[in-house]
């Protein structure tokens, strides 16, 4: 059983009592963290692709530790102009196990839905509104012919 997660704006194929590092949370160390957005899950037998998301999935995971990457070197030159520049940064991580891939049974409540009533006055309005509109159009469109020949 795997489950394809968005986190933090990156995608991770995830499975249950594995171990990932994914870009820093803001969570407390030792603490449960739940993602909402899983785009795909599989449990062996049965795909479920998500259009953006499957519903009713969530993947539930525990922070271990935040931590950093090793350090990344950049380096620029320009050739005889004597031009160096180099730069460096360490890339901030939380380590985080998955503790459950699970499909959530409560179902939300149906939404009513209120038909709005529109009084006759306001019908009416409407209707006198459009046919005005209609003669202007058409006299318009008279004026027109008769200044062109």
């Amino acid at each position: 059983m795997y489950a394809v997660v968005d986190i933090a704006g990156q995608q991770f194929q995830v499975e249950e009592n594995s171990m990932y590092y994914v870009p820093k949370l803001d969570t407390e160390v030792s603490k449960t963290v739940t993602f909402d957005n899983v785009l795909l899950y599989s449990d062996g037998k049965t795909t479920s692709i998500g259009t953006p998301s499957v519903k009713g999935m969530k993947v539930q995971a525990k922070v271990f530790e935040h931590i950093k990457d090793d350090k990344v070197i950049v380096f620029k030159k320009i050739r005889r102009k004597s031009y160096k520049k180099k730069n460096g940064h360490r890339q901030q991580l939380s380590r985080i196990e998955i503790t459950k891939i699970s499909k959530s049974t409560a179902k939300a409540p149906a939404k009513k839905v209120e038909e709005k009533k529109v009084s006759t006055e306001t019908k009416t309005a409407k209707a006198k509104v459009t046919t005005k509109a209609k003669e202007t159009v058409k006299t318009v469109k008279a004026t027109k012919g008769k200044e062109t020949k």
